[in-house]
């Protein structure tokens, strides 16, 4: 135990007394540990920002029937339930059918507005979306075509024959219709097909159509990787009648790509940072034996060994990587959490396991570099330092 307080004593003395050369080096394994550690974490939380990032687009998986007819609500629920929880975002059945709104055939889609909004974040509404039963919210061109505004009142009407009557038809035959008068909370402005639908409750529907428990289709945002997705929608469509489910191949493959040339960059500029610092920690080391070459040679010429020599130097910079270790665990939660904050917009957790995997490469990476210095420290002919040559 004395020969270790010793031991720990003489390296921490050697330390101060060269304290601007091993500041330098105490400086760049500092800023390699917090590039690592930063980095690091970034890597490992990229997936999840990337993933909540890429749920701004919209829907990447869905649920379609798999025989051709309708899908029940059973069956949705059954197959959104073989998705975990925690990686569920949002969900939305849809169900289409042709109505007409003053003698001219239109769309409707009826949808649960809540899992819409958390589906398709990029629809954009002017006005209010619709909080309950007899409020409609309409596509910007289908507005712009019946001259609706929010606020507004709208009768739509279904034809129980499923036939759309042609304005002729409706002003001369008598048909078998439903009809609902629907307030208009909002116009919606998406820059696709959604703009020339009307979109109301699922309850409005049933109630206007007669028939409950159908719908076509239900779209899903799942934060999960390409791979846990094909997995997904593969046991969905195994193990649930009637349903089939698809990835929106244009979002989970953009997904993909981009996260996989974002985390190969990550890794790249860790490896750099790292080579880096070995180079500048074993230049300072060099100096620092450079500078000892007398006080070397006259500890060889006492008699003591290459071995403790090497234990002297080597615990010098294994101390340094330790220290350099644990300040670059606390800086590199500060650096990730700046970047993630303004390229995500959003914080991430401290991983406290970081600290020990920071200080150990840390250590080993400071160990590396002081290889060569230290082969040089034994490389010493004490009769040669000791003349001056």
């Amino acid at each position: 135990m004395k020969k270790k307080k010793m031991f720990l004593r003489m390296i921490t003395a050697s330390l101060l007394r060269r304290r601007s050369r091993m500041l330098v080096a105490l400086l760049a394994i500092a800023v390699g540990a917090t590039i690592l550690s930063g980095l690091v974490t970034i890597y490992d939380d990229v997936p999840r920002q990337m993933g909540e990032q890429f749920r701004s687009y919209g829907a990447n998986m869905i649920f379609m029937p798999s025989n051709g007819g309708e899908l029940s609500g059973d069956s949705l629920q059954q197959a959104k339930n073989r998705i975990a929880e925690k990686q569920l975002v949002g969900y939305a059945p849809y169900r289409y059918e042709n109505i007409t709104v003053n003698e001219r055939p239109m769309m409707a889609a009826a949808t649960d507005f809540d899992g819409a909004a958390k589906t398709s974040p990029y629809w954009r509404v002017d006005g209010a979306w619709p909080s309950g039963v007899g409020e409609a919210l309409v596509g910007k061109e289908t507005a712009q075509t019946l001259a609706l505004n929010v606020g507004d009142e709208v009768t739509l009407t279904y034809d129980l024959d499923k036939t759309p009557a042609t304005a002729d038809e409706a002003a001369n035959t008598e048909r078998n219709q439903n009809s609902a008068a629907f307030h208009v909370a909002g116009i919606l402005d998406t820059g696709g097909n959604e703009e020339k639908y009307f979109f109301i409750s699922i309850e409005d529907m049933e109630a206007l159509t007669g028939k409950a428990d159908c719908f076509d289709m239900a779209e899903l945002s799942v934060t999960a990787s390409q791979n846990e997705l094909k997995t997904y929608a593969d046991d969905i469509s195994q193990h649930t009648d009637g349903v089939s489910a698809r990835l929106v191949k244009r979002v989970t493959q953009s997904e993909n790509t981009v996260l996989s040339k974002l985390q190969a960059l990550v890794l790249l500029v860790t490896v750099i940072v790292l080579l880096l610092t070995m180079i500048c920690v074993a230049t300072t080391m060099m100096a620092v034996v450079t500078e000892r070459r007398k006080e070397v040679g006259l500890r060889k010429a006492l008699g003591a060994s290459n071995k403790s020599i090497i234990v002297e130097f080597m615990g010098e910079g294994l101390l340094l990587g330790g220290i350099g270790g644990l300040l670059g665990s606390v800086f590199g939660f500060i650096f990730a959490q700046a970047v993630s904050m303004n390229v995500f917009n959003s914080s991430i957790q401290f991983r406290w396991l970081l600290i020990p995997v920071t200080v150990v490469v840390s250590v080993l990476v400071t160990g590396l570099s002081c290889l060569l210095p230290v082969r040089s420290a034994t490389d010493v002919d004490p009769a040669l330092v000791l003349k001056g040559e």
